[in-house]
């Protein structure tokens, strides 16, 4: 390209993405070489530099308006133009091999009217009514190439520009999924190449971000960008660090063995897919569904959509394809792409915006959290303007400067984040951000302890701390007071007539009733609410105190340490270690909570309100796991996690928030992260797969 101005070409990419049908179709008319060269300045970025200025759903519809103009006018294809080949240019790092056949790339579709002209081509094509669809996800992830020869892993390579890719096979081998022998000469084949994606389960890739920020390196941006760029890692012992899985999902070449049959399985796509999984792989024959035409297809799809936050991998689509490997040959490919596939892309979730602002919020804690306001953009069906961005080190590891344009992303429906800043397209006109040195709200000269990466504001007196406090004193987990949500908290703080957490229990009913929208019946509600707050157990009182590092489970074991919560006044953290689930630092935060003359007042003032501080139920733990201490890690199938929890409470057991010595057995449920390796360096944990726990129930 003669311009390699990145704000020339980012201009370029907007005037094509915000164009109306009639505009684009003069610019198809008149500037067709100018998106070929745009299509190509963004594959270099993409592929070559490996840092995109678009969101992927942003380049694929890019593409699509040259390949639907192509479609239409065939006459207009160049042989150099981005739709003509595979892919790209691939990043020199490793020793470049050719695939046994092109990794070519998947058509895509956005919606069910695109799927069903496709199917009407193939329909024709075939020269049939109907075809056998086989439905399985589209994962996330990086693309991997597999060769076995005689039984034996010879190869493995990512897609690179689908052609030639990077040799990785040192790499693939410590991925424990793929498995280094499989049955070729039972099936008939003597050498076969195997596509397939490398990916982070949602737990492994959590949990290693977890280990990174108790590091204080930066967290990895999302799991597929994590696992592609592990794959190329000279050391390959973060292959095994990081939890990488794979699934396999296609044979794209086949040399069999003289003189022998090959597998009728491997006469569809649903019996490759089976075939896969016999030989050991894990190939997605539990996710993938056949169905009779494309309207079933369509229903399907539509259907799996709403429910792809619940599996424990990210999948951004569906790939449909015809289910005879017979009909797939007749129906062949292009340069580009097969033409008995097609994937159904969900809704985006990446998106570019601008970063706007900064505003700085102040917890409970006195944490002082920065908040970005970002240019409003659609991402996964949601309007995003608002996103955390953690802490000053988190600000200056991204590079964000205010005027920046940023990749934004939304998994599931976790709060958003930026991916990265896009320094290339400053103009000047970016800012600095400067981090406050005193609180946003009272002013007090904010502190930063040592081990830590948040700044705090350490008066106790905040009005923020302080009504950030009372909205999670009434939380459900904690006192659960309906009619006190975090809008009518913040309204009756800002009104004067609620200051602190005794102020719950003091509440003017009187005034409140004057206040717009609330009614006799919805203020008696309230009254009813408060009262019946007092009466919550123990735990959830602790719970309901904001003390740094308790959540439940550490509430519930403080709880049955004492008859009464005042008793903490006199425990020191020598004392307090000896508890279950209590470490150094934990001790440390309560016993400071404690030691607190205000708090002390605080807590009298709640007795004297009525609030239970007793623990009646302080007795020796009775039932077939009394004494025991229990851990859940992964998903489970039987049972959701609180309910397993519940199920050991029951029984006497307690159940601890992370792995130590006190730990007796971690139960271990599917995609188990770093609780699993951890506790296998402790021999005296026991762990138990789910239907072990199962086995230990009572019947």
């Amino acid at each position: 390209m003669n311009k390699k101005d990145t704000q020339y070409w980012q201009d370029i990419s907007q005037k094509w993405l915000q164009s109306k049908d009639a505009e684009r179709k003069e610019l198809l008319n008149n500037k067709l070489e100018e998106l070929k060269n745009l299509l190509r300045f963004h594959e270099n970025r993409y592929y070559v530099q490996n840092n995109p200025l678009l969101a992927d759903e942003e380049y694929d519809r890019l593409y699509g308006f040259l390949n639907k103009y192509e479609l239409a006018h065939p006459d207009k294809i160049t042989p150099d133009s981005p739709t003509q080949r595979v892919g790209v240019t691939v990043i020199k790092d490793f020793p470049k091999v050719l695939h046994l056949a092109p990794m070519l790339s998947l058509q895509n579709s956005y919606n069910s009217n695109d799927l069903i002209d496709w199917d009407r081509r193939v329909c024709e094509l075939l020269g049939t009514e109907a075809v056998e669809y086989c439905v399985e996800p589209k994962f996330d992830g990086a693309s991997i190439s597999l060769i076995y020869s005689h039984n034996q892993l010879e190869r493995g390579a990512t897609r690179g520009d689908g052609v030639t890719g990077d040799d990785i096979t040192v790499n693939i081998q410590r991925i424990k999924s793929l498995p280094l022998h499989i049955p070729l000469s039972s099936f008939g084949i003597d050498q076969v190449e195997i596509r397939g994606e490398v990916l982070m389960t949602k737990t492994a890739f959590y949990d290693y971000n977890q280990k990174l920020m108790e590091e204080g390196l930066p967290p990895l941006a999302n799991p597929r960008n994590a696992a592609a760029g592990t794959l190329r890692m000279k050391d390959p012992s973060e292959i095994t660090k990081r939890n990488l899985e794979a699934f396999v999902y296609h044979v794209s070449f086949i040399q069999q063995i003289p003189q022998q049959q090959v597998s009728n399985k491997l006469n569809t796509h649903a019996g490759v897919l089976e075939a896969l999984w016999d030989m050991g792989f894990r190939s997605p024959v539990k996710e993938m569904k056949l169905f009779k035409g494309i309207l079933e297809v369509v229903n399907y799809i539509q259907s799996f959509e709403k429910q792809r936050d619940n599996l424990p991998y990210e999948i951004d689509g569906m790939v449909i394809k015809v289910n005879s490997i017979a009909q797939q040959e007749h129906l062949g490919m292009t340069a580009h792409h097969p033409r008995w596939a097609i994937a159904y892309k969900f809704k985006a979730r990446q998106a570019t915006s601008k970063l706007l602002d900064v505003v700085y919020q102040v917890g409970r804690t006195g944490a002082v959290t920065p908040v970005a306001k970002i240019k409003p953009v659609q991402v996964g069906g949601v309007t995003i303007s608002s996103i955390s961005i953690h802490n000053a080190d988190y600000i200056q590891e991204k590079d964000l400067m205010l005027g920046d344009t940023i990749l934004i992303e939304r998994s599931g429906d976790v709060i958003p984040q930026i991916v990265k800043s896009m320094p290339d397209l400053r103009d000047g006109s970016q800012k600095p951000i400067v981090y406050p040195t005193k609180c946003p709200v009272c002013h007090t000269p904010l502190f930063k302890p040592e081990d830590e990466s948040v700044w705090r504001c350490i008066n106790k007196n905040c009005p923020a701390q302080a009504v950030e406090g009372i909205i999670h004193f009434v939380s459900k987990d904690a006192m659960d007071i309906r009619g006190l949500g975090e809008a009518n908290v913040r309204r009756l703080f800002d009104l004067n007539l609620l200051d602190d957490i005794p102020g719950i229990y003091q509440l003017n009913y009187k005034k409140i009733l004057h206040l717009d929208g609330m009614g006799e019946k919805s203020v008696a509600s309230l009254q009813d609410a408060v009262e019946e707050s007092k009466t919550r157990p123990l735990y959830r009182l602790i719970y309901a105190l904001g003390i740094r590092y308790v959540g439940e489970i550490t509430a519930k074991t403080l709880a049955n340490n004492v008859s009464h919560l005042m008793e903490f006044t006199s425990l020191d953290e020598a004392a307090l270690m000896q508890m279950e689930d209590v470490g150094e630092k934990v001790a440390a935060s309560i016993h400071s909570y404690f030691y607190n003359p205000n708090n002390r007042a605080m807590l009298n003032k709640l007795e004297t309100l009525g609030v239970n501080m007793k623990n009646d139920r302080k007795v020796a733990p009775t039932g077939s796991f009394a004494g025991q201490t229990f851990l859940f890690t992964g998903t489970l199938t039987q049972f959701k996690r609180s309910e397993a929890e519940l199920r050991v409470e029951s029984l006497g057991g307690k159940i601890l928030s992370g792995v130590s010595a006190k730990l007796n057995y971690l139960v271990v449920g599917e995609n188990a992260g770093s609780k699993l390796e951890k506790a296998k360096r402790l021999s005296s944990i026991k762990i138990l797969s789910e239907e072990d726990f199962l086995k230990l129930l009572p019947t």
